[in-house]
């Protein structure tokens, strides 16, 4: 288990042992019950992720989502930076011809209508830090954000002990589980 060995691991340690435990499990998990938050319901605008490989599958509460009336927006990299394009649900507006799925289409200018941001993560500590895949992408991007941040992981990358953090890490405001 990650818990006990923190205190003599890496980050990039953390990163490997987290990804083999993670293709190993919830892989049927559903996080349709994030869009009964509070601050979820009363958005309109909501910053999302494609899930991929082995991540905490983000479709159905995305399509949830849009089925509500939400406007979702995708991230997509842009040199070292993120910047995010309207999705309207439709499979034909992702990419793959990138590693990572990213949308298609032009990036938004005002970030300001972004009320919930949906993050990402390996694991993430009872204080809200969270383990990246280690680029910065969503620490850079949540800095200037005023979102409510939701941070989603697998039940088991829910840590007690607390991460190894640096100064420009960017703990999220909750964090959610797959059930």
């Amino acid at each position: 288990m990650v818990d006990g060995a923190m205190k003599t691991q890496s980050k990039s340690e953390l990163r490997q042992i987290l990804r083999k435990q993670r293709a190993e499990k919830y892989k049927t998990h559903s996080l349709l019950h994030i869009s009964q938050i509070p601050q979820v319901e009363k958005a309109q605008t909501i910053a999302s992720y494609f899930s991929y490989g082995d991540e905490p599958d983000t479709h159905a509460l995305n399509q949830h989502l849009i089925s509500q009336g939400k406007r979702i927006l995708l991230p997509r990299i842009k040199g070292d930076d993120l910047e995010w394009v309207q999705w309207d649900g439709s499979p034909e507006q992702i990419s793959s011809q990138k590693f990572i799925p990213e949308p298609i289409g032009d990036a938004i200018t005002d970030t300001s209508s972004i009320e919930v941001v949906l993050v990402p993560a390996l694991a993430i500590d009872k204080a809200g830090y969270r383990l990246g895949q280690g680029k910065g992408f969503y620490d850079r991007a949540l800095k200037d954000l005023s979102a409510y941040t939701i941070g989603i992981v697998f039940p088991h990358e829910l840590l007690s002990q607390s991460l190894p953090k640096d100064s420009w890490d960017v703990p999220v405001g909750l964090v959610e589980t797959t059930h």
